[in-house]
């Protein structure tokens, strides 16, 4: 591994980038099922509540919208849901996704006053013709299909947002504040996949702004012949490279998951090396067998992993030390 400093060194120079290191041997859970994974470390807690529902033979789609939700409606958590940090005028805005073994999917973006986001996605994708509802509009949906208007913005969010207008020195770079998406994906007892994810985006964006987590296919994407990922960091760098879909494409052509989301951090490193060293983005997979992996830009991207046999907060590689 190499400091962020003498990679740019490296690039600026001209030179050719140097190879990625070789990957560590990744954690397996072999024809294992059922399996739920989420990022971060409030994901033992969405994966305790999804366990409830797989560890009774449900179905995986159910638990990634139950272990989502714990997420969404913590208000200790500022990057998810209610308690996440505003845009710069003070609005949360949420976005999130899910997506079903048969490929159905469903999709809000920029959602306000609305608690459970992931919830409102499984309703676009189950009783609309659509994949995706934004602004006003997902707001109507919402309302007219038995969803509470709510408050998002806590003391403890604006207080946060109030201090930062001081300065209003926005830089989507690494810390706690803006990469904390909840992804989520699950193999239940029956062998078929799911998955969700769920976020209020990047503290004090742009109003209006949308990342990668309700993009089918960037922050989500399933194919029960193949497997899962989900996505978590910078969005507009996962938007960039179709982030998921190209993890899953990959686990197809034969990569471990592991070795999939190191390939997709590897598409970011070459598309863009002076960006790439001062963002994070994680990736999350899991495949048919029950086998997962994941992979990130830069150090501290944890995952939680629960299965018949254990239950973890692991931390996955990184290509910056």
């Amino acid at each position: 591994m190499q400091s962020r400093r003498e990679f740019l060194r490296i690039a600026t120079a001209g030179t050719a980038m140097a190879p990625l290191s070789s990957l560590a041997s990744g954690i397996t859970t072999t024809s294992v099922k059922p399996v739920v994974i989420s990022t971060w470390n409030f994901g033992m807690d969405a994966n305790r509540e999804a366990w409830k529902i797989l560890s009774a033979s449900g179905r995986a789609l159910d638990a990634v919208e139950a272990g989502a939700r714990i997420t969404e409606g913590n208000p200790a958590i500022s990057s998810v849901g209610y308690g996440g940090l505003p845009d710069r005028d003070g609005h949360v805005t949420l976005d999130s996704c899910i997506m079903d073994e048969q490929g159905n999917c469903g999709s809000v973006a920029y959602l306000q006053h609305i608690k459970h986001p992931v919830s409102v996605a499984r309703m676009v994708m189950e009783r609309t013709p659509h994949v995706m509802l934004v602004g006003d509009g997902a707001l109507k949906f919402a309302l007219a299909n038995g969803f509470r208007k709510d408050k998002l913005l806590t003391k403890d969010a604006e207080k946060a947002w109030k201090e930062w207008l001081k300065t209003a020195d926005y830089k989507p770079v690494v810390n706690i504040e803006n990469h904390d998406t909840i992804g989520i994906v699950a193999l239940d007892q029956h062998g078929n996949l799911s998955g969700a994810c769920t976020t209020s985006g990047l503290a004090y964006k742009m109003h209006g702004r949308v990342g990668d987590s309700p993009i089918i296919g960037a922050g989500l994407y399933v194919d029960n012949e193949v497997g899962a990922a989900t996505a978590t960091g910078v969005g507009e760098e996962v938007i960039r490279i179709v982030g998921c879909h190209l993890v899953v494409e990959l686990m197809r052509q034969g990569n471990t998951p592991d070795e999939a989301c190191k390939r997709a951090v590897e598409r970011i490193l070459k598309k863009n090396p002076r960006r790439a060293a001062e963002v994070q983005v994680g990736f999350l997979a899991l495949n048919k067998n029950g086998d997962y992996g994941s992979y990130c830009l830069q150090k501290g991207f944890s995952y939680a992993i629960r299965t018949p046999d254990t239950e973890q907060l692991l931390n996955a590689s990184s290509y910056f030390s």
